[in-house]
């Protein structure tokens, strides 16, 4: 028998092909989808407060209840100023795409006003609750407001701190790739902050208010 015989023929073996090609991967892909992912999650952290704010939140252990607290106009008026925030940041990143750095700048500096003066005043909404002993230690529905509410509050002071920083990197770097994205980022975090605000005011403040 001949060492020809002893081997199978090349010809009944099966080619394999490697693609040895890169696969092309857009620029910043993996930092929107990180992004994305971190929302997903901010989302399971609301949805908590949301159902323990729906457990306890009609256990006022004879302390004060909401129609007691809840001032429903000034309430209105810091539920605007968030919304309008949502407004003029979707200004910037039509000035974004335009490619003007200034007006970019400006709508994230009004924006950030905006901003700020939610956070100023559920400050004093906290504060005028506190001076009468609503504290959060009163009742679980206090716990549970003041959780719920607070944490958002805590978001929107992060992305106030996010917007400082941006309008930092936009006027020394301009309107790069890497700063659009975390503009992008960004929009993202700070509509849905405004989603988030839009259930505590229904949930929270208007059912409250009816109880």
């Amino acid at each position: 028998m001949t060492l020809a015989e002893t081997r199978p023929a090349e010809a009944a073996q099966t080619p394999v092909f490697y693609d040895l090609d890169e696969h092309d991967h857009p620029e910043g892909g993996s930092t929107l989808l990180g992004f994305w992912i971190y929302l997903m999650s901010d989302c399971l952290i609301f949805a908590m407060l949301f159902a323990a704010y729906g457990v306890l939140g009609h256990n006022y252990a004879a302390g004060p209840a909401p129609r007691d607290l809840f001032e429903l106009p000034l309430v209105a008026v810091n539920t605007s100023m968030l919304l309008l925030s949502s407004i003029t940041y979707g200004f910037a990143m039509i000035a974004m795409q335009g490619r003007r750095v200034r007006l970019t700048q400006f709508w994230l500096a009004v924006t950030a006003l905006f901003g700020a003066s939610f956070v100023g005043i559920e400050l004093h909404e906290f504060g005028g609750m506190i001076g009468e002993g609503a504290t959060p230690q009163r009742s679980a529905f206090l716990s549970s407001f003041f959780a719920l509410v607070g944490t958002h509050g805590l978001h929107v002071t992060a992305g106030l701190i996010w917007l400082a920083t941006l309008f930092v990197q936009v006027g020394k770097y301009g309107l790069i790739e890497a700063n659009k994205r975390r503009i992008m980022c960004l929009s993202m975090f700070w509509h849905f902050l405004d989603v988030i605000w839009i259930g505590v005011f229904t949930f929270v403040y208007l059912l409250g208010a009816l109880r």
